[in-house]
Protein backbone atom coordinates (compact mmCIF):
# COMPACT_ATOMS: atom_id res chain seq x y z
CA UNK A 1 0.00 0.00 0.00
CA UNK A 2 1.28 3.14 -1.00
CA UNK A 3 1.63 5.67 1.87
CA UNK A 4 -0.64 8.47 2.45
CA UNK A 5 1.87 11.15 2.48
CA UNK A 6 3.93 13.04 0.01
CA UNK A 7 6.76 12.38 2.37
CA UNK A 8 5.68 9.10 2.98
CA UNK A 9 6.15 8.19 -0.68
CA UNK A 10 9.56 9.92 -0.56
CA UNK A 11 10.66 8.36 1.99
CA UNK A 12 10.00 4.85 0.89
CA UNK A 13 11.42 5.43 -2.73
CA UNK A 14 14.36 6.68 -0.55
CA UNK A 15 14.80 3.75 0.92
CA UNK A 16 14.23 1.61 -1.48
CA UNK A 17 17.28 2.74 -3.67
CA UNK A 18 19.05 2.68 -0.87
CA UNK A 19 19.05 -0.94 -0.54
CA UNK A 20 19.90 -1.02 -4.26
CA UNK A 21 22.53 1.03 -4.17
CA UNK A 22 23.89 -0.92 -0.91
CA UNK A 23 23.13 -4.63 -3.16
CA UNK A 24 24.39 -3.25 -6.13
CA UNK A 25 21.15 -4.31 -7.55
CA UNK A 26 19.95 -2.65 -10.67
CA UNK A 27 16.71 -1.60 -12.33
CA UNK A 28 13.53 0.05 -11.45
CA UNK A 29 11.72 -2.87 -10.97
CA UNK A 30 12.49 -6.72 -10.45
CA UNK A 31 15.26 -6.99 -13.34
CA UNK A 32 19.29 -6.93 -13.18
CA UNK A 33 20.35 -5.86 -16.52
CA UNK A 34 22.54 -2.75 -17.02
CA UNK A 35 21.71 -0.22 -19.48
CA UNK A 36 21.30 -1.21 -23.05
CA UNK A 37 21.75 0.09 -27.35
CA UNK A 38 18.27 -0.72 -26.66
CA UNK A 39 18.02 1.95 -24.63
CA UNK A 40 19.65 4.41 -26.67
CA UNK A 41 23.14 4.09 -25.75
CA UNK A 42 26.07 3.43 -27.42
CA UNK A 43 28.75 0.49 -27.26
CA UNK A 44 31.07 3.20 -26.38
CA UNK A 45 29.42 5.06 -24.24
CA UNK A 46 28.79 1.89 -22.40
CA UNK A 47 32.16 1.22 -22.43
CA UNK A 48 33.57 5.10 -21.61
CA UNK A 49 32.27 5.40 -18.12
CA UNK A 50 33.52 3.65 -14.48
CA UNK A 51 32.78 0.12 -13.87
CA UNK A 52 29.87 0.06 -10.95
CA UNK A 53 28.21 3.63 -12.58
CA UNK A 54 25.93 1.64 -14.68
CA UNK A 55 23.03 -0.09 -12.59
CA UNK A 56 20.53 -0.23 -15.04
CA UNK A 57 18.26 2.55 -13.59
CA UNK A 58 17.16 4.37 -16.51
CA UNK A 59 14.14 4.16 -19.20
CA UNK A 60 16.05 5.53 -21.89
CA UNK A 61 18.74 7.51 -22.94
CA UNK A 62 18.95 11.31 -22.28
CA UNK A 63 22.26 11.98 -24.55
CA UNK A 64 20.01 10.34 -27.54
CA UNK A 65 18.61 14.19 -28.37
CA UNK A 66 20.21 16.52 -24.99
CA UNK A 67 22.39 17.92 -27.98
CA UNK A 68 24.75 18.55 -25.51
CA UNK A 69 27.87 21.10 -26.23
CA UNK A 70 31.67 21.69 -24.94
CA UNK A 71 31.78 24.22 -22.13
CA UNK A 72 27.59 24.01 -20.85
CA UNK A 73 26.35 23.41 -17.24
CA UNK A 74 24.72 20.58 -17.13
CA UNK A 75 22.26 18.96 -14.15
CA UNK A 76 20.89 15.90 -13.79
CA UNK A 77 17.94 15.47 -11.71
CA UNK A 78 18.15 11.93 -9.54
CA UNK A 79 21.70 11.01 -10.44
CA UNK A 80 22.01 7.69 -9.09
CA UNK A 81 25.40 6.44 -8.95
CA UNK A 82 26.68 8.83 -12.03
CA UNK A 83 25.88 6.90 -15.18
CA UNK A 84 24.52 9.93 -17.20
CA UNK A 85 26.28 12.78 -15.32
CA UNK A 86 29.80 10.90 -16.38
CA UNK A 87 28.58 10.39 -20.06
CA UNK A 88 27.43 14.18 -19.95
CA UNK A 89 31.30 15.30 -18.94
CA UNK A 90 32.42 13.70 -21.39
CA UNK A 91 30.55 15.99 -23.53
CA UNK A 92 30.77 19.24 -22.14
CA UNK A 93 34.64 18.68 -21.97
CA UNK A 94 36.86 19.98 -19.10
CA UNK A 95 35.70 23.30 -19.17
CA UNK A 96 32.03 22.51 -19.00
CA UNK A 97 30.69 21.51 -15.85
CA UNK A 98 28.08 18.86 -14.74
CA UNK A 99 26.14 18.45 -11.15
CA UNK A 100 24.59 15.64 -10.49
CA UNK A 101 21.53 15.57 -7.35
CA UNK A 102 20.36 13.03 -5.60
CA UNK A 103 18.37 12.66 -2.40
CA UNK A 104 19.84 8.65 -1.08
CA UNK A 105 23.15 8.77 0.32
CA UNK A 106 24.29 5.71 -0.37
CA UNK A 107 23.64 6.50 -4.28
CA UNK A 108 25.92 9.74 -4.04
CA UNK A 109 28.90 7.73 -2.16
CA UNK A 110 28.74 5.57 -5.38
CA UNK A 111 28.87 8.11 -7.61
CA UNK A 112 31.40 9.99 -5.37
CA UNK A 113 33.51 6.83 -5.73
CA UNK A 114 32.86 6.38 -9.30
CA UNK A 115 33.65 10.05 -9.41
CA UNK A 116 37.09 9.46 -8.39
CA UNK A 117 37.81 6.47 -10.50
CA UNK A 118 36.87 8.01 -13.35
CA UNK A 119 39.38 10.79 -12.57
CA UNK A 120 36.00 13.13 -13.36
CA UNK A 121 37.67 16.74 -12.61
CA UNK A 122 34.48 18.28 -14.22
CA UNK A 123 31.68 16.53 -11.88
CA UNK A 124 29.93 17.42 -8.80
CA UNK A 125 27.40 15.05 -7.05
CA UNK A 126 24.71 17.31 -4.42
CA UNK A 127 22.43 15.86 -1.79
CA UNK A 128 18.88 17.17 -2.56
CA UNK A 129 15.50 16.70 -3.37
CA UNK A 130 14.53 17.21 -6.94
CA UNK A 131 11.37 18.91 -5.55
CA UNK A 132 13.96 21.54 -3.87
CA UNK A 133 17.07 21.48 -5.72
CA UNK A 134 20.46 22.74 -4.08
CA UNK A 135 21.33 24.93 -7.37
CA UNK A 136 21.28 28.58 -7.76
CA UNK A 137 19.21 30.32 -9.93
CA UNK A 138 19.55 30.69 -13.77
CA UNK A 139 23.32 28.26 -13.73
CA UNK A 140 21.90 25.82 -15.71
CA UNK A 141 22.01 25.40 -19.48
CA UNK A 142 20.55 21.87 -19.82
CA UNK A 143 18.61 19.58 -17.53
CA UNK A 144 18.84 15.46 -18.11
CA UNK A 145 16.96 13.32 -16.12
CA UNK A 146 16.74 9.47 -16.45
CA UNK A 147 13.41 7.39 -15.28
CA UNK A 148 13.31 9.73 -11.86
CA UNK A 149 10.49 12.27 -11.81
CA UNK A 150 7.82 9.43 -12.27
CA UNK A 151 8.88 8.81 -8.65
CA UNK A 152 8.30 12.56 -7.34
CA UNK A 153 4.91 12.99 -5.69
CA UNK A 154 4.98 16.62 -6.51
CA UNK A 155 6.39 16.85 -10.36
CA UNK A 156 4.45 20.28 -10.56
CA UNK A 157 7.46 21.82 -8.18
CA UNK A 158 9.73 19.50 -10.09
CA UNK A 159 9.48 21.52 -12.89
CA UNK A 160 9.20 24.57 -11.63
CA UNK A 161 12.65 24.18 -9.70
CA UNK A 162 13.51 23.16 -13.37
CA UNK A 163 12.61 26.07 -14.89
CA UNK A 164 14.37 28.29 -12.04
CA UNK A 165 17.65 27.06 -12.02
CA UNK A 166 17.98 27.01 -16.09
CA UNK A 167 19.42 29.50 -17.91
CA UNK A 168 17.43 31.79 -20.20
CA UNK A 169 16.86 29.85 -23.51
CA UNK A 170 18.60 26.53 -21.53
CA UNK A 171 16.80 23.23 -22.10
CA UNK A 172 14.67 20.23 -20.61
CA UNK A 173 16.13 16.71 -22.05
CA UNK A 174 14.50 13.70 -19.54
CA UNK A 175 13.71 10.31 -20.81
CA UNK A 176 10.68 8.73 -18.35
CA UNK A 177 7.86 6.45 -17.96
CA UNK A 178 4.67 8.08 -18.56
CA UNK A 179 0.96 6.68 -18.93
CA UNK A 180 -0.68 5.98 -22.11
CA UNK A 181 -3.84 5.56 -20.18
CA UNK A 182 -4.95 6.03 -16.70
CA UNK A 183 -3.70 4.00 -14.39
CA UNK A 184 -6.02 1.45 -12.36
CA UNK A 185 -6.59 2.74 -8.70
CA UNK A 186 -5.09 -0.59 -7.46
CA UNK A 187 -1.76 -0.08 -9.37
CA UNK A 188 -1.88 3.31 -8.29
CA UNK A 189 -1.65 2.31 -4.46
CA UNK A 190 0.53 -0.62 -4.88
CA UNK A 191 4.20 0.97 -3.22
CA UNK A 192 6.49 -1.92 -5.16
CA UNK A 193 5.05 -0.57 -8.52
CA UNK A 194 5.69 2.94 -7.33
CA UNK A 195 9.33 2.29 -6.96
CA UNK A 196 9.61 0.15 -10.06
CA UNK A 197 8.76 3.55 -12.17
CA UNK A 198 5.15 2.57 -12.77
CA UNK A 199 2.45 3.16 -10.67
CA UNK A 200 3.79 7.20 -10.04
CA UNK A 201 3.85 7.83 -13.98
CA UNK A 202 1.57 11.07 -14.84
CA UNK A 203 -0.04 10.86 -18.50
CA UNK A 204 1.46 12.68 -21.65
CA UNK A 205 -0.93 15.50 -21.31
CA UNK A 206 -0.66 15.93 -17.73
CA UNK A 207 3.21 16.20 -18.28
CA UNK A 208 2.70 18.72 -21.09
CA UNK A 209 0.54 20.96 -18.76
CA UNK A 210 2.96 20.77 -15.81
CA UNK A 211 5.39 22.01 -18.20
CA UNK A 212 3.70 25.18 -19.62
CA UNK A 213 2.24 25.96 -16.31
CA UNK A 214 6.11 25.92 -15.21
CA UNK A 215 6.59 28.18 -18.13
CA UNK A 216 8.34 26.20 -20.28
CA UNK A 217 8.25 26.66 -24.22
CA UNK A 218 8.39 24.02 -27.34
CA UNK A 219 7.34 21.29 -25.02
CA UNK A 220 7.76 18.28 -27.33
CA UNK A 221 6.79 14.43 -25.86
CA UNK A 222 7.94 11.53 -27.93
CA UNK A 223 6.58 8.64 -26.27
CA UNK A 224 8.61 5.56 -27.31
CA UNK A 225 5.86 2.19 -26.99
CA UNK A 226 7.21 -0.33 -28.84
CA UNK A 227 10.93 0.47 -27.70
CA UNK A 228 9.74 0.07 -24.16
CA UNK A 229 7.63 -2.93 -24.22
CA UNK A 230 10.04 -5.71 -23.25
CA UNK A 231 11.56 -3.14 -20.18
CA UNK A 232 8.33 -3.17 -18.47
CA UNK A 233 7.38 -6.28 -18.77
CA UNK A 234 10.53 -7.08 -17.28
CA UNK A 235 10.13 -4.89 -14.61
CA UNK A 236 6.14 -6.15 -13.53
CA UNK A 237 6.38 -9.66 -15.07
CA UNK A 238 2.98 -10.77 -16.26
CA UNK A 239 1.14 -7.79 -15.16
CA UNK A 240 0.10 -6.59 -18.22
CA UNK A 241 1.20 -3.02 -17.35
CA UNK A 242 3.16 -2.60 -20.81
CA UNK A 243 -0.23 -1.59 -22.25
CA UNK A 244 -0.51 1.05 -20.02
CA UNK A 245 2.83 2.98 -19.55
CA UNK A 246 6.02 3.70 -21.49
CA UNK A 247 9.41 5.48 -22.19
CA UNK A 248 9.25 9.04 -23.68
CA UNK A 249 11.66 11.46 -24.40
CA UNK A 250 10.79 14.63 -23.34
CA UNK A 251 11.96 17.98 -24.22
CA UNK A 252 10.78 21.70 -23.09
CA UNK A 253 12.71 25.09 -23.56
CA UNK A 254 13.06 28.17 -21.36
CA UNK A 255 12.33 30.93 -23.16
CA UNK A 256 15.04 33.25 -24.19
CA UNK A 257 15.23 36.57 -21.68
CA UNK A 258 13.31 39.26 -23.29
Amino acid sequence: MLPSSKEGIRQAVQQHYADVAKNAQSCCGTCSSPASTSLGYTVEELASVPQGADMGLGCGSPQLFSELKADEVVLDLGSGAGFDCFLAANQVGPTGRVIGVDMTPEMLERAEQNAHKGGYGNVEFRRGLIEDLPVEDGLVDVILSNCVVNLSPAKEQVFREAYRVLKAGGRLAISDIVALVPLPPEVRQELSLYSACIAGAATVEEIAAMLQAAGFQDVDIAVRTNESRKMVQDWAPGSGLEDYVASAMIQARKPEAL
